[in-house]
């Protein structure tokens, strides 16, 4: 039993966290329940749970204030339960944190599938060190990038944005994450900037005009960097209707403005 990850599950829904501990059990998880979000966070404390499932709407602490504290103390991965399916409501979810929502109501295989997709990424997304994507190679260290043996040229723009996706490689980072983090609070919501620069780092990938290559797009969210490196998926796998359809991006460098500050910091 010990080998078993443990699965941290809570919902003032008693049917709820009662499916979701039969499912996951029967899916080889060790599963432990709480009934509200004190109760979650004592439990998360007792037992340290592998991954952690919180419904947003409970009566003492949300999800949110909930994810908040636990990630104060450990970076466990967590997926809200919500009752909310919108675009919107998703990106929020990211936003805050999650490591993936799961709207209600929902199947308890896709659900398994959820899970399961989360502990990989936490498992293989690298905060430093090497990542390797196909013929790729990402040194976050040495801050190097080589593609089939050969350092790929990158500016200093170019090289903050890969550095940025590398790090969260296997997640969707959203938009305003990615151009506050590389160009400041005053370019988060400069969509069509990010857009051209995305592009640009596609090419020096080897993605051809129009491919995303080994970025992929989440229409309206954000990107991810796939961290198997082969071809474009979703971060979960299966079909997922509850989640936006990956997509490419028009090459927009033929039309963006110009970046007034590539020759000065490129």
């Amino acid at each position: 039993m010990n080998n078993q990850l443990l699965v941290l599950v809570a919902d003032d829904e008693p049917r709820i966290t009662k499916l979701v501990a039969l499912t996951l059990h029967d899916e080889g998880f060790r599963v432990v329940t709480a009934n509200s979000g004190e109760e979650a966070l004592r439990k998360a404390e007792e037992v340290r749970p592998d991954i952690v499932l919180l419904d947003i709407v409970m009566p003492d602490l949300d999800g949110i204030e909930v994810m908040r504290q636990l990630r104060e103390w450990r970076p466990v991965p967590v997926i809200l339960l919500t009752a909310k399916g919108s675009t919107a409501d998703k990106a929020k979810g990211l936003d805050l944190g999650a490591d993936d929502y799961v709207a209600k109501p929902f199947h308890p295989d896709e659900l398994a599938a959820r899970v399961r997709a989360v502990l990989r990424r936490a498992a293989g997304s690298p905060g430093a060190g090497v990542v390797r994507l196909g013929d790729i190679e990402i040194d976050l260290e040495r801050r190097l990038v080589t593609r089939n043996g050969e350092l790929v040229s990158l500016s200093r723009t170019e090289w903050l944005l890969l550095q940025h996706l590398a790090a969260n490689a296997g997640r969707v980072v959203l938009h305003t994450e990615l151009l506050t983090k590389v160009w400041g609070p005053e370019y988060r919501d400069d969509l069509q900037y990010l857009r051209v620069w995305i592009s640009r780092v596609r090419r020096k990938l080897g993605a051809a005009p129009g491919e995303p290559g080994p970025i992929t797009t989440f229409q309206g969210i954000g990107y991810v960097l796939d961290i198997e490196g082969a071809r474009q998926v979703s971060p979960s796998p299966g079909p997922d209707a509850s989640r936006p359809e990956p997509a490419s991006d028009p090459d927009p460098v033929a039309t963006a403005r110009t970046d007034v500050g590539a020759g000065a910091i490129g």
